[in-house]
């Protein structure tokens, strides 16, 4: 650059000058520059011939000599340097001072100077330079000191790892816990006790006619409560958590070493080729169930196919096996299932009412991209949208790898468990282990993906509140229909939220007020599907005079954005209800049909003033309502923002009252995650045909069929933390709850032809007991 301007200079070219440059008048106004100065000089003049000498520590004093020399243009005088070291009396002498003293004043290098026929400049910087070699001196040899211990605690880590790996309990057997237990682990399990044994009590009271007292003054309350009522205490719950950073277990020492991850590569390449063969195996290692369609796993035939590389006990009188496999074509191409699968955020958004929390913990081997060959360590929690069932934690390794298979390309994600490097890291109850699962991913021409998925897991055998325990024990809980009937969905979602060809109804003003208003509704269901689960510790507690004993509640403390601050209470209740699952949700999704439930409405009419259709069935939507209350002018305008979305594996209908200034903001483009939300739905869950003696049976044999409904509440009950909820809130909330349940049975009852009474005698719930003709009127 500079060798351009000498020749255009030389041609007599018009050159910018640097000062031209520096000195434009043109000037961003988003940034304020300084005026171009040449920088001053950082030594002052007579101090510009010192230089320092670290080895001797000695100070120099420079001699200019100047000499002027032709070479060949007539340049300027070169300054040559000479420099002379401090004799050695000197430096003797400074050393001695410098034991005793190493920072000498002004009046100690004045004497000194004196006496030495040097500058006292010259000393201070004699002194300056022989502390910073000190300096470096003591530096060097504490860091040799540092590694030499260093080398020796990894060596004794290594050592004690070892012999650690030797033991065996001498209770059990097994492998000991390192490090003991954690409060965490037995605050948990505490919590799980005292649940277990208020529920005995319940059951056992009802029988003997008079309440039992349990061991629940030795809880601390978080709930004023009479308890000549109540005889128990309600232990204070551990809020729900949704960012997702601080909420997870503990398990500092869960880190794959180097020598372990070879392991766990082998284990991935033997996990992908498990689930390819079940994905693509017909019999005998599957066999079709002719009832319902479903598809079985052959556990003996399973046991000769594969053997798991580290040879696992089975134990069959502990453990139940839940094996399931189901396949169907999805609206997203491989690439995005994919990265989402690999994102644990993402995979926790693409299954809400699935994945109650996930994380991903280290990562093995990110692969080629980020895809092909990553393993990763990850967590997990699933749930399903009632505390009556408790929630799976595991801790597993997720795979991913491409196939070629039949000359077509397929992706492998694969998890299979951590057995072998880390057997006491199992502390969920019930206990649960993932055999090798996933999906098996395919392109389609036209951007879709056929996904094959199957899950196989191993749990164990612990009772659950019998209104779930078909739902569990089929594998309809947690099985492959599920999981991938929840994808399809899903993907629906996505492709409507990026779709820009869609025609929405309504007050929509632009795709980005799309966004956000979509946005706004998924927070809504995440929040609704975490708040109304056991999941994050969340302790619940039961009403001993509940209907079927199926009434929880529970208490938590609120102070993140993106829902009301104060103390919220709680309550949710799971009802077997005689009708369809499609029947039960098309009256609670259509708010037309609302007006019915007066518990719901109050009374009040709803208007859809907004709807955004995000899939194929008109039932999966997003709807805000406003509710035309009485007097309800333009200044103060009452809003409901509500999704009802449904699937073959269950539907959810979600809403929350939402301030009209915050939707017209989101609307707008603001960032809608700080509207405070408290969601209030229903969860409705189809059950399966099984013939028993509960079952009933029309004139031409077929065997009705029905449905769960969940049914979750949520109120402020104040807006400060450290206040005490008292009896009147908790009959109140449970009141409503019932009414809720009553009222939906009264309007599926009118237009079926029969009524359900909600007697607690009838033990499914669904008793007729009159026909619709003396139904009351609404």
């Amino acid at each position: 650059m500079y060798g351009d301007c000498q020749v255009m200079s030389s041609m007599g070219g018009n050159v910018v000058s640097s000062e031209a440059l520096f000195s434009s008048t043109y000037q961003n106004p988003n940034f304020s520059f300084l005026p171009f100065e040449p920088l001053p000089p950082m030594i002052p003049k007579e101090e510009n011939g010192l230089k320092e000498d670290m080895e001797s520590g000695s100070g120099s004093e420079v001699q200019a000599d100047d000499k002027s020399e032709e070479n060949g243009g007539g340049e300027k005088s070169v300054k040559k340097k000479s420099y002379h070291r401090h004799t050695a009396g000197q430096i003797q002498e400074m050393e001695a001072v410098f034991k005793e003293c190493p920072h000498p004043d002004d009046k100690q290098r004045m004497r000194l100077s004196q006496e030495l026929g040097l500058k006292p400049r010259q000393v201070k910087f004699w002194f300056q330079n022989r502390r910073t070699q000190m300096k470096a001196q003591q530096d060097r040899s504490e860091n040799v000191i540092l590694r030499a211990e260093n080398e020796s605690l990894k060596n004794e880590f290594y050592r004690l790892q070892a012999e650690l790996s030797k033991l065996v309990c001498p209770n059990c057997g097994g492998p000991p816990v390192p490090g003991g237990v954690s409060f965490e682990e037995l605050r948990v399990e505490n919590a799980r006790l005292a649940e277990e044994l208020e529920r005995v009590c319940a059951i056992a009271s009802r029988y003997m006619g008079r309440p039992i007292q349990t061991m629940g003054s030795l809880m601390p309350p978080s709930l004023e409560l009479d308890m000549n009522i109540y005889p128990r205490q309600f232990p204070e719950p551990m809020a729900p958590i949704l960012s997702e950073a601080d909420s997870f277990p503990e398990n500092n020492n869960l880190f794959l070493m180097e020598e372990e991850k070879t392991i766990a590569m082998e284990l991935a390449m033997s996990a992908v080729d498990e689930l390819v063969k079940m994905c693509l195996a017909n019999e005998p290692l599957w066999i079709r169930n002719n009832k319902n369609g479903k598809e079985l796993l052959n556990l003996e035939e399973h046991a000769k196919v594969f053997h798991w590389p580290l040879n696992l006990k089975q134990r069959s009188s502990e453990f139940r096996t839940e094996a399931s496999r189901d396949s169907a074509v999805v609206i997203m191409n491989s690439i995005t299932l994919i990265e989402a699968f690999l994102d644990a955020n993402k995979w926790a958004e693409l299954f809400p009412s699935i994945v109650a929390r996930a994380k991903s913990i280290q990562v093995i081997s990110p692969g080629v991209s980020g895809t092909n060959g990553c393993l990763q360590l990850m967590y997990a929690e699933l749930h399903v949208l009632s505390p009556l069932v408790p929630t799976r934690e595991t801790y597993f390794l997720r795979y991913c790898q491409q196939q070629n298979l039949e000359d077509q390309t397929y992706w492998a994600i694969v998890d299979f468990p951590l057995d072998g490097f880390h057997n006491n890291l199992q502390s969920s109850f019930p206990l649960y282990k993932r055999r090798p699962s996933g999906c098996l991913i395919h392109d389609m021409p036209n951007g879709y993906s056929m996904v094959t998925w199957v899950e196989h897991a191993e749990i164990e055998e612990k009772p659950i509140h019998h209104i779930f325990t078909h739902f569990v024990n089929s594998g309809m809980a947690f099985g492959a229909n599920r999981w991938l009937a929840v994808l399809e969905r899903q993907c629906e979602r996505i492709a409507s939220l990026m779709a820009r060809n869609i025609t929405d109804i309504g007050v929509i003003p632009s795709p980005e007020a799309r966004k956000n208003l979509m946005r706004l509704s998924q927070r809504m269901i995440r929040t609704f599907c975490v708040n109304i689960s056991s999941s994050s510790g969340q302790l619940w507690t039961a009403i001993p005079d509940s209907f079927e004993d199926t009434v929880r509640i529970t208490t938590r403390k609120v102070s993140e954005a993106g829902q009301p601050n104060g103390l919220i209470l709680c309550a949710v209740s799971t009802t077997f209800l005689p009708y369809p699952h499609h029947q039960v949700f098309d009256l609670l999704r259509d708010e037309r049909r609302r007006t019915q439930l007066e518990v719901l409405s109050n009374g009040n009419a709803l208007h859809e003033v907004a709807h955004i259709a995000n899939g194929a069935h008109p039932g999966n939507c997003i709807s805000l309502l406003r509710i035309n209350v009485a007097g309800n002018s333009s200044q103060n305008v009452e809003l409901m923002l509500q999704e009802s979305c449904t699937d073959r594996s269950g539907s959810l209908v979600v809403y929350s009252t939402v301030d009209v200034n915050s939707v017209q903001l989101a609307m707008s483009g603001d960032d809608p995650s700080c509207i405070p939300l408290l969601p209030l739905g229903f969860f409705i869950t189809p059950m399966e045909l099984i013939k028993d003696a509960h079952d009933t049976e029309d004139a031409e044999g077929h065997i009705s069929a029905g449905s769960l409904l969940t049914v979750g509440l949520q109120v402020l009950a104040s807006t400060i933390q450290s206040a005490k909820i008292n009896l009147s809130s908790i009959a109140g909330i449970n009141n409503h709850l019932c009414t809720t349940v009553h009222q939906i049975r009264v309007a599926l009852s009118s237009g079926s032809g029969t009524l359900s009474c909600p007697d607690k005698g009838n033990s499914a719930g669904s008793g007729s007991c009159s026909e619709a003709a003396n139904a009351p009127e609404k």
